[in-house]
């Protein structure tokens, strides 16, 4: 039997990721898709404990204090155990899997704690790591909602109800934003991804029109 498809929904923080692979799941399911819904970081398993000490600050209060190639390693092993334990028969057997982030967000976040000339080695080395030597499959469409910074960052400011104690090291740290998002359009450039953007004169576009692009997208694959 063939291999499925992969589609990862991929955005900066506060873009709105997880509630439009909702919509998207729920849309392939209604047209009889055999799909499965991930999320990355997996936080309800153990493979997610480095990820979640490093985010909490434990290694360090900046993302910089913690180098690209370790990171990118804490979040790989625990898509790897994700894989291994959950999806990967489905996707294996012909299923869809749908993917709220996956190692494209590697791409992003890591690469701006790197100067620019260094982008492309990193990324060459990201890729080979999780697809080629970890062996977890290469998506087939990565679908990026782009939103300014100064947006998203309202956004959560909404969503934590102005509490700053629940943002991790990388909500909180505006100029970090501001460099995954250049690092975010290189790598949609390089790579092909499906640019979707998310906001018009500093406002979000409805969760609805964003949603119909994004299927507009999907039905193309």
């Amino acid at each position: 039997m063939r291999k499925g498809r992969l589609i990862v929904i991929e955005g900066l923080d506060g873009s709105g990721k997880a509630t439009q692979a909702k919509l998207l799941t729920e849309a392939l399911k209604a047209a009889g898709v055999n799909v499965r819904a991930v999320s990355f970081p997996d936080y309800q398993s153990d493979s997610s404990a480095l990820v979640k000490m490093y985010l909490a600050g434990e290694f360090g209060k900046k993302p910089e204090d913690v180098n690209a190639y370790a990171a990118s390693s804490f979040y790989a092993v625990d898509r790897y155990a994700s894989y291994k334990r959950d999806w990967g028969a489905i996707y294996e057997n012909g299923g869809t899997i749908v993917a709220d982030r996956y190692a494209t967000s590697n791409a992003v976040h890591q690469c701006s704690k790197l100067p620019r000339d260094e982008w492309d080695e990193y990324l060459d080395w990201l890729f080979r790591y999780e697809y080629d030597l970890l062996g977890i499959p290469a998506p087939d469409l990565v679908i990026y909602l782009r939103v300014d910074p100064d947006v998203s960052q309202r956004l959560m400011r909404a969503r934590y109800h102005g509490d700053e104690a629940k943002r991790d090291i990388h909500e909180r740290d505006l100029d970090y934003q501001r460099r995954s998002r250049e690092a975010a359009e290189y790598c949609a450039k390089r790579f092909g991804w499906r640019d979707v953007a998310c906001a018009r004169d500093g406002e979000m576009r409805s969760i609805e029109d964003i949603h119909a692009e994004v299927m507009d997208i999907v039905k193309s694959l």
